[in-house]
């Protein structure tokens, strides 16, 4: 059947008129909704509450001031949040379903989203169906139509001429239309859309998708948890310091922005700030290593694989096969022999095309085509004058392809079939004698690292066909031996995940040996293989102890990787898995990190995943484990940091009011500060690159903290030392005569070089100083000189010196700030490699909360 499709111009034409194919989606967080969500911030409101008590004191240069610094903070908001709803939603692009349409007589892979009435899907196994649509052709055509309809049994399709065009609703066999968001789960066909988006079924009652809230993550409720005990305690010191304020030193009115100087340094806004940045960023950066993250718990997840599943065929080895031996009875064939291929070659090469898809997509039936076409005469069919009345497809029980084709001359029907050799060899009830043989044969294929396919070959001239191919009358024709090379980068990428203590296990449904030899090419320790039979013949706490040492499970079906999964699970692994087809979505949501293959995969184990690879490429795997931990670390690093911070902050707001000395620090120097550690959180330590130790680290524990007590520990100890060395020189200068905003100036400068000294130290926990030093990091370099220029502004312009209440600094006194800053991260470099083994867990696991 000839089918052109919509023209280009056609389908955008209608695209532009009648919308993009998608329900309503979630409302977009403009930058009008990131500023209403921002003035809801308590930091923003203590802002402006500063802003209003300066008023009513009657300064209202203050006011004005920190009017400013409440709009700088909200156009640094929108900016970092609208950068990261800019990558979220090329992510969305990227996860987008996807839909194989014909346009201008080609086929054309295209966004799920750009489907347009009147466009021609080719739809097959394992497919989301984009839209409603009306069959033209169906061939083995079952859907599952659970979504729509509540029934989880799959319905049969029929193709039919006389089938109106308006949709009728879902439900009932042999229908003639396929509906938006049901699944393909056997067979394949072609439909025209007659329905998108809001107009579909889907859309009809897609209010009921609405409003669903997915469980938030671990790490926001985390660190939501830690801001709140934050501000609980802040509320609570802050109230203290305005009631003795107002008590011993009168004027209640400086008493509540003492207050206020003290909340703001004691909220750590930026926890939330920083996570929802580098998850973000994070799954950008990902993504660019052709890894697509389609929850931000993956990434947290990442760092705690203990084993890898993977499939061999297209993410160990290339997905490119070629036929390397056909054998069939005495005779055998390799590329390159001399002469003409003898008739029983030929005859299994026939009868192998005989047995595939029409269209060929499958990397072995484009093998056997061109093995087809190079061993016939040119342009010859190996199919004339025959259509395909029927399909029977793989089933657990049965790993073979059936195919019945009719011939035009009333002829018996032509069956072909080909599939696993021992299901060759049922289908065609061979001997004792006869399978030792054959399975002899598969063998000394197998262990060249072949894959194993058998053809089998019967006529039937019965009026009605069989409902199973075991009732056909095969004989066997002989043995097609592919070869699928190992990916040049798979070995490597194999021994990383060892050293990382990632054990990789390989779950294929490849012949044992053949995928034992694979194993052995990857790097994979593997004697024997565990079977699928053996599987089944074990209960649950058996399939345990084959799990906890097995690294090939062979002639593996869909259905027994969720038991393989749930085994690893149950000895207390941290499960990886991957998977392309519809059946491997069970095991892909039951494993940790569901891992689906972007290009082969089916849509309905894309939405099961987790992550999905847009190249099928084992090292992308790996590649994604090493940046994952590396967003984990840098993570940890801002969280450290924004707690170190804090401490002198908050501690030089109250030490005045404790020693009875001047208030040092406004709302104003709070505020900037504030804009200082917003940006060096968000960009410096997402800008990190990995640990060196970053690969040769076990796994962390899947219940460790993200803020442990040692981290927490040795960020108060930072925080601490800073404090010690502003705070002495605070309390040194005001002793001994110098002017208060000399004081203040000298306190403030020492505090930013000694905050700047401890993104020096937090740079890297495990790297030595030296490279910590000199590793690149853009963003750093850039916040560095903005701030030195800002501070620099601050000293030397009057108007500024003025607002800031600085006094002029000579260069001895920049001198001893520097020093300072200098003394402090040369102390907490000589105390790192003491509290390292705490701080990445070698010795001690940070999980523990135990130092």
């Amino acid at each position: 059947m000839g089918l052109t499709g919509l023209s280009e111009s056609e389908a955008q034409t209608r695209l532009a008129a009648e919308g993009a194919n998608e329900l309503p989606q979630p409302e977009r967080r403009t930058p009008l909704r990131i500023v209403l969500e921002v003035l809801r911030e308590p930091m923003f409101a203590l802002l402006i509450g500063g802003g209003v008590i300066y008023v009513l004191l009657g300064d209202i240069k203050e006011a004005l001031i920190l009017l400013g610094f409440a709009m700088l903070s909200i156009l640094i908001t929108v900016v970092q949040e609208s950068r990261t709803e800019r990558v979220l939603d090329a992510l969305r692009n990227l996860a987008s379903p996807r839909a194989l349409v014909i346009r201008d007589g080609m086929r054309k892979r295209i966004a799920g989203r750009e489907v347009v009435r009147g466009d021609l899907i080719l739809l097959t196994e394992g497919d989301r169906v984009p839209a409603d649509g009306l069959l033209l052709e169906a061939r083995d055509l079952q859907a599952d139509e659970s979504l729509l309809t509540g029934e989880s049994v799959p319905v049969r399709k029929l193709a039919s001429p006389d089938a109106q065009r308006t949709i009728a609703a879902p439900g009932g066999e042999d229908s003639p239309y396929v509906f938006s968001g049901s699944l393909v789960v056997r067979g394949n066909g072609t439909a025209e859309i007659v329905a998108t988006g809001a107009r579909s079924q889907m859309g009809k009652i897609g209010q009921l998708l609405h409003g669903l809230e997915p469980e938030p993550p671990r790490l926001q409720i985390e660190t939501r948890s830690l801001v709140r005990l934050a501000a609980i305690g802040g509320g609570a010191v802050s109230l203290v310091v305005m009631v003795l304020y107002g008590l011993f030193r009168g004027g209640w009115l400086e008493a509540l922005l003492a207050g206020i100087t003290i909340g703001m340094s004691m909220l750590p806004e930026e926890f939330p700030v920083v996570l929802t940045v580098f998850m973000a960023m994070g799954a950008w950066r990902i993504s660019r290593a052709r890894v697509l993250t389609r929850r931000s718990t993956a990434i947290e997840a990442l760092g705690s694989a203990t084993v890898l599943c993977t499939d061999k065929t297209g993410t160990l080895t290339e997905n490119r096969m070629s036929i390397v031996e056909l054998r069939a009875g005495e005779a055998r064939w390799r590329p390159g022999d001399a002469g003409p291929a003898s008739d029983d070659i030929q005859q299994l090469v026939t009868f192998g095309v005989l047995a595939s898809a029409p269209e060929a997509f499958d990397p072995m039936e484009k093998a056997l085509r061109e093995a087809a076409e190079r061993l016939s005469e040119p342009d010859v069919d190996p199919r004339p004058d025959a259509r395909l009345v029927n399909t029977y497809g793989l089933r657990p029980e049965l790993l073979a392809v059936t195919q019945v084709w009719a011939r035009t001359d009333g002829e018996p029907l032509v069956v072909a079939a080909k599939g696993a050799p021992e299901a060759i060899a049922r289908l065609c009830r061979l001997s004792t004698s006869e399978t030792a043989d054959l399975e002899a044969s598969v063998e000394a294929m197998a262990a060249q690292g072949m894959r194993v396919l058998a053809v089998a070959r019967a006529q039937y001239g019965g009026t009605k066909l069989p409902d199973t191919p075991a009732d056909f009358a095969f004989e066997p024709l002989g043995l097609i031996g592919f070869a699928d090379p190992l990916r040049a980068s798979v070995p490597a990428a194999v021994r990383q995940c060892q050293t990382a203590g990632i054990r990789i296990v390989m779950i294929t449904g490849d012949y044992p040996t053949t995928a034992v030899a694979i194993a052995r090419q990857a790097g994979i320790a593997a004697n024997e293989a565990v079977t699928g039979e053996m599987i089944n013949r074990e209960d649950a706490t058996a399939l345990v102890s084959y799990a906890r040492s097995a690294t090939v499970f062979a002639r593996i079906v869909p259905e027994q990787k969720l038991r393989i999964v749930e085994a690893l699970k149950a000895d207390g692994q941290i499960v990886a898995m991957t998977g392309d087809g519809v059946n491997d979505a069970p095991s892909l949501k039951a494993a940790h990190i569901g891992i689906a293959m972007g290009g082969r995969g089916t849509d309905v184990a894309r939405e099961a995943s987790a992550i999905v690879l847009l190249d099928d490429d084992f090292g992308s795997i790996v590649t994604a484990v090493r940046l994952g931990r590396r967003i984990y670390d840098n993570l940890r690093k801002a969280m450290s940091f924004i707690v170190a911070v804090h401490v002198p902050i908050a501690g030089l707001a109250l030490l005045p009011l404790l020693l009875g000395l001047p208030i040092i620090f406004s709302p104003i120097h709070i505020a900037f500060l504030e804009l200082v550690i917003d940006p060096v959180c968000s960009l410096v330590f997402e800008a990190e690159t990995e640990e060196e130790d970053v690969m040769r680290r076990p796994p962390r524990s899947p219940t460790e903290r993200l803020l442990p007590l040692p981290l927490i520990a040795w960020g108060a100890l930072q925080g601490a030392l800073v404090l010690v060395m502003a705070g002495a020189m605070f309390i040194f200068a005001s002793r001994n005569g110098m002017p208060g905003d000399e004081v203040r100036a000298l306190t403030f400068v020492s505090l930013v070089a000694g905050i700047f000294s401890l993104v020096l130290v937090d740079r890297s926990f495990s790297s030595s100083l030296k490279l910590a030093l000199v590793r690149p990091n853009l963003a750093l370099l850039s916040i560095l000189l903005g701030v030195c220029a800002m501070l620099g502004l601050g000293l030397s312009v009057p108007a500024l010196r003025e607002l800031f209440r600085f006094g002029a600094l000579h260069l001895d006194d920049l001198a001893l700030a520097l020093g300072s800053a200098l003394l402090i991260f040369a102390v907490l470099e000589l105390l790192k490699p003491f509290w390292r083994p705490r701080l990445t867990g070698r010795r001690l696991s940070l999980g523990t909360g135990e130092l």
